[in-house]
C-alpha cells in the first residue's frame, strides 16, 4: 500500500477539499478518507470527486460505529435537531487515527473553520475534539492552523506553517478566493449535508432510537424509506412508490411482517418490532396500508371484502380489513421528538484543554 503523509477527514464539503490541495501544494501526499453512514456520506459520487478535485479518496462505511455511538447516548449531547456535531467529530477523528498505521501517515488533516459553526467549531469545542479523540499532537487544520498552536508536523518542518491559513467565522469569501487559486469550478454548496439537522429527519430516527430496543443500522436505514408510523413500540413504514417498494426486498429481515393488500394494487409495508405483534395490531396496520390503495378504498365502499396478505418467514395469513386512516397508528412528528431531546439535555461537559 501507498504510504502517505496524512490522512485527510473528506466530507466533500468545500473546506474539506480546500485543506487536503492546500497540503499538496506543499508537496505533501494525502490520503482523504470519506467516512458515510445512513445519516451522511456519499460514497457512490467518490469516483466524481476523484475526478474534478484531484484528490485520493477511499469511502469507509462508518454506520456501525456511528450507531454505536448514539444508542450510548453522545458525551455532549445533540444539537438544534438530532445531530450530536461534537461527538461525530470525535469519532470521525478517532476512526481516521486507526487507519493511519495502514497509511503510514504521520498526521490527520481536518478542514473545520475556527468560529464557523456554533455547536462544534468553537474555539473550546475544537480543543475538546482533539483531547477526546486523542489525536492532540498530530492533527492539523490547515485553514485556520494561524489561530492555533503549532502542531507536531509544523514544529517538526513537515508542514510550512507560514503558507496555512487563519480563517476565522462563518463567512465562505476566502474558501471561494481560494478555491478560485486552486482553479476548482464546481463548487459544493454550504451545509453539513448530515440528514441528523434535519427537522423532517429528526422525526423519523429519533422513534427508532427510543422506542426500539436495540436499533442497529439496518432499522435506520428502513426509517429512511417510505411513510413512517408507530403504535407504542410497533412501527410499521408504507411504501410511497416503486423505489421504496423496491427497497423494502433489501431491508426486510427475520421477524418482519410484510404486508401487501390481496388482488388490488397498492403499497409494499414493513413492520417491525421489538416483541411480538399481536393480532389487533397486526389488524390495524393492515387497515392503514390498505387506505393507501384507491382501488381497495372503492371496493370497500361498494361492498366488497378487501384482505391484506400478511408474510412473516414462510407464514402467510389473509386479514380482512376496512381501509382506514383511522388506526391507532400515527405518524411522529418533529415537535414530539424535539421535546423528548430537549428533556435528555445534559449539562455542557467541561471543555478546558
Amino acid at each position: 500500500m501507498k504510504n502517505y503523509d496524512g490522512i485527510a477527514l473528506f466530507s466533500g464539503g468545500l473546506d474539506s477539499i480546500l485543506a487536503a490541495r492546500l497540503l499538496m501544494e506543499q508537496g505533501r501526499t494525502i490520503k482523504c478518507l470519506h467516512f458515510y453512514s445512513p445519516f451522511f456520506g456519499h460514497p457512490g459520487r467518490v469516483e466524481h470527486w476523484q475526478e474534478v478535485y484531484g484528490l485520493d479518496i477511499t469511502a469507509v462505511d462508518a454506520s456501525a460505529p456511528f450507531v454505536d455511538m448514539l444508542k450510548r447516548g453522545p458525551d455532549y449531547g445533540f444539537g438544534s435537531a438530532m445531530n450530536p456535531c461534537v461527538d461525530c467529530k470525535i469519532l470521525m477523528m478517532r476512526l481516521a487515527k486507526a487507519q493511519m498505521p495502514s497509511y503510514g501517515a504521520q498526521f490527520l488533516v481536518s478542514g473545520e473553520v475556527l468560529g464557523q459553526r456554533p455547536m462544534s467549531q468553537r474555539r473550546d469545542t475544537l480543543n475538546v475534539i482533539r483531547r477526546d479523540a486523542e489525536v492532540r499532537d498530530i492533527l492539523l487544520r490547515p485553514l485556520c492552523a494561524r489561530l492555533l498552536d503549532p502542531t507536531a508536523a509544523e514544529t517538526a518542518g513537515l508542514v510550512d506553517r507560514s503558507r496555512l491559513l487563519g480563517m476565522n467565522g462563518r463567512g465562505r469569501k476566502e474558501q471561494l478566493a481560494l478555491a478560485e487559486h486552486f482553479h476548482i469550478t464546481e463548487i459544493p454548496t454550504p451545509g453539513g449535508g448530515c440528514k441528523l439537522t434535519e427537522k423532517e429527519n429528526t422525526r423519523r430516527f429519533w422513534p427508532v432510537l427510543s422506542r426500539l430496543a436495540a436499533p442497529d443500522v439496518n432499522d435506520f436505514r428502513l426509517a429512511d424509506v417510505g411513510r413512517q408510523f408507530w403504535h407504542e413500540n410497533f412501527w410499521l413504514t408504507i411504501g410511497r412508490h416503486r423505489f421504496d417498494n423496491e427497497a423494502y426486498a433489501g431491508l426486510l429481515r427475520e421477524g418482519d411482517l410484510h404486508f401487501k393488500v390481496a388482488g388490488f394494487p397498492g403499497p409494499i409495508a414493513l413492520g417491525r418490532s421489538s416483541r411480538s405483534w399481536n393480532p389487533d395490531a397486526v389488524r390495524e396496520a393492515a387497515s392503514l396500508v390498505a387506505s393507501y390503495s384507491p382501488k381497495a378504498c372503492k371496493a370497500s365502499e361498494e361492498g366488497q371484502r378487501i384482505s391484506v396478505r400478511v408474510t412473516r418467514g414462510d407464514q402467510i395469513q389473509l386479514v380482512e380489513v376496512i381501509p382506514s386512516r383511522e388506526t391507532v397508528f400515527h405518524e411522529p412528528t418533529w415537535e414530539s421528538a424535539r421535546d423528548e431531546l430537549h428533556a435528555l439535555r445534559k449539562p455542557e461537559k467541561q471543555n478546558r484543554d
